[in-house]
């Protein structure tokens, strides 16, 4: 049986959902076909994974890359590379680009984008508006289509569903969780002279309140309620959902918190950051940080992502409110996580059930998120002693900032393998893009 394997990882701790433990790994077709002691055996490549974990590929299930319409910021390329250096091998793309993707040939395009470009297996969300609620069923199902992805507050062309009757109506049309940002669009709109008055970064935070998030949230659980439609309500910031939503959990109704928000917090990262800060919605002071966390160590987070949003310096350093919100994030996720792990924040397995195990089941994704007989072989490989300084030069995004540069944190990814190949070591990208469409239940 000598050589039957493609590709056996050696003696590394692997993270599985019932444990920790050190193992061999052996990969045959792009799958996973033996966990165990594999030393009587050979394989075409063996790679020692001794003192390295070994974490099902990392699942971004939150990202934005720009592409058609904004690909001076990012694209289908950049993105993938940004991910797959940054240990990350599958990622959602938002439906918020230009045209935005709310038809069947607006996705269809994307899909072909993607094709021999992007260095990550990939799926995009559906945005739904109010001129497509009838078509949203049909549309969640196409292949390597994410969801649905409702936009409550302000966004880009015709993707804002704020009222109750047309919220209803998308959340009757189908049946996949659909994907919720949650901020309350009136109260934006009758707060907007905040930001316009201030222009001031800081007053970010103030103008996208806690009750215009609060408001949302408590509005579209009780649509989801009412229709039994099971949704998924993106980047919480503030305690005060987090608390709400403790009370309304459990399967119809999922949870994500952003790494920037578990990292960052006001009014020190607008003092430092500027507008390189500015997000929706906004981070927020250490109260509400605490919150989030709280949230994680209680079980009310099922995921975490990044929202990676990136944007020019150029247009980011504009004077406040005219600085357009977002962050990059896509290449730092994991070693900023890994901190928080080394940090005791959380335990690494609990990051691998939030960013690998949870977005699997949540989405219905098949075959991948674990380290499990007959699925992807798809590994973050990471050392948790390694220090990682972040420096802007290393940003693969087309952006070409972070605003974590010069920060330093201990634990980072080392290798990342899709699907059985290799794809990256030691920052250095060593394939072809092989990144294909994501498969779903539905």
């Amino acid at each position: 049986m000598g050589g039957y394997f493609d590709l056996i990882l050696r003696q590394g701790k692997v993270v599985t959902i019932s444990g920790i433990y050190v193992s061999d790994v052996g990969v045959k077709n792009g799958k996973i076909c033996a966990i165990g002691d594999l030393s009587a055996e050979t394989a075409k490549k063996e790679i020692d994974c001794t003192s390295l974990h070994v974490l099902p590929g990392v699942i971004d299930s939150q990202v934005h890359l720009r592409e058609p319409g904004n690909d001076h910021k990012e694209d289908l390329e950049t993105g993938g590379m940004a991910a797959i250096v940054g240990g990350v091998t599958s990622v959602f793309e938002m439906p918020n680009t230009n045209p935005s993707t709310t038809t069947k040939e607006a996705f269809l395009d994307k899909i072909s984008r993607a094709k021999a470009r992007m260095h990550t297996d990939h799926a995009f969300y559906v945005g739904a508006t109010a001129e497509n609620t009838d078509k949203l069923a049909e549309l969640e199902v196409l292949p390597g289509c994410a969801g649905v992805k409702i936009f409550m507050g302000s966004s880009t062309g015709n993707l804002l569903v704020h009222d109750d009757e047309t919220l209803e109506r998308a959340l009757r049309s189908g049946k996949r969780r659909i994907a919720i940002h949650a901020e309350d669009e009136n109260r934006l709109l009758e707060r907007a002279d905040i930001a316009k008055n201030s222009q001031n970064v800081a007053s970010h935070p103030e103008w996208r309140d806690v009750t215009s998030a609060l408001l949302a949230t408590q509005r579209i659980v009780a649509l989801s309620e009412k229709t039994g439609r099971k949704i998924h309500i993106l980047h919480i910031s503030t305690k005060d959902e987090m608390e709400f939503l403790s009370q309304h959990k459990g399967g119809r109704i999922t949870v994500e918190v952003l790494a920037n928000h578990l990292t960052l917090a006001a009014p020190e990262c607008y003092e430092k950051l500027g507008s390189y800060a500015q997000m929706n919605p906004p981070i927020r002071t250490k109260d509400h940080q605490d919150g989030l966390w709280k949230a994680v160590s209680d079980g009310t987070v099922d995921i975490l992502a990044t929202d990676h949003a990136p944007h020019t310096a150029e247009e980011k350093a504009k004077t406040y409110p005219a600085s357009p919100s977002g962050l990059p994030g896509l290449q730092t996720f994991v070693t900023i996580m890994l901190d928080h792990v080394n940090n005791g924040k959380l335990s690494l397995q609990r990051f691998v059930d939030l960013c690998c195990h949870a977005p699997a089941r949540v989405f219905g994704l098949r075959h991948k998120g674990f380290i499990r007989m007959g699925y992807d072989a798809d590994f973050t490989i990471v050392d948790m002693n390694k220090s990682f300084t972040v420096r802007n030069e290393q940003v693969k995004s087309k952006c070409g900032w972070t605003p974590f540069d010069g920060e330093t944190y201990k634990g980072t990814p080392v290798m990342t393998i899709l699907r059985g190949q290799l794809i990256v070591e030691d920052e250095k990208i060593l394939s072809q893009p092989i990144g294909k469409p994501l498969e779903f239940d539905v």
